[in-house]
């Protein structure tokens, strides 16, 4: 099993990345576990508390899980993943069965700055992409997935994107094998990235 850990701001064009290489590949073969599934579950705390959740944080993951599930399909075994919903801030009742596959991509702005994930990654990728792009995306996606007006998507950039992207994503650039500029529109990146899979593939 190949795992790939691609990390990157938020809007940066992670998700991009990871259809684009997707697509490339032949079906069924590659499984993507999202960090926003392993959101830890605030259903205890208020709705007017859980939105003032920072999201950003390292401290909003349930790390533990998301290693042990990783660890499950490493021994070909399926596992059940957690649903997570923005509207409510808290996680779904319902899981998703995931299968283990030949290749396996960890998705998530935080997924590089936790070191004991970070070990069970055969290549690291972090996506970089101009702060001023990222923001449009994030305005455009928050409005229409998560329910808020560009104000309130403005204040939660200032207050929390912003000094959380500085604190806690952008140093783990460090860690990446390679870093991916412009995200989904750097088809070089991608289809290198898409020869480097399939060699471990005819490999394996």
């Amino acid at each position: 099993m190949l795992v790939i850990g691609i990390a990157g701001g938020t809007g940066s064009g992670k998700t991009t990345v990871v259809r684009k290489i997707i697509e490339q590949l032949p079906p069924g073969e590659v499984t993507v576990l999202p960090q926003d599934s392993y959101y830890r579950d605030n259903a205890n705390i208020s709705l007017e508390e859980r939105q003032k959740i920072n999201f950003d944080h390292p401290n909003s993951i349930e790390f533990e899980l998301l290693r042990e599930h990783l660890k499950q399909l490493k021994e070909c075994k399926t596992i059940q993943q957690p649903t997570y919903s923005y509207l409510t801030c808290t996680r779904g009742e319902e899981t998703i069965p995931v299968k283990p596959t030949k290749v396996v991509i960890v998705e998530g702005i935080l997924i590089l700055g936790n070191k004991e994930l970070r070990d069970l990654m055969d290549l690291r990728i972090f996506v970089d992409a101009d702060a001023d792009d990222r923001l449009a995306r994030v305005i455009s996606r928050d409005i229409i997935e998560r329910g808020r007006d560009v104000s309130q998507v403005l204040e939660r950039y200032e207050k929390t994107v912003k000094p959380s992207h500085l604190q806690f994503i952008e140093p783990t650039k460090r860690y990446a094998n390679l870093i991916v500029p412009q995200g989904g529109n750097n088809t070089v990146a991608i289809n290198l990235l898409k020869q480097y899979i399939e060699q471990n593939l005819e490999l394996a």
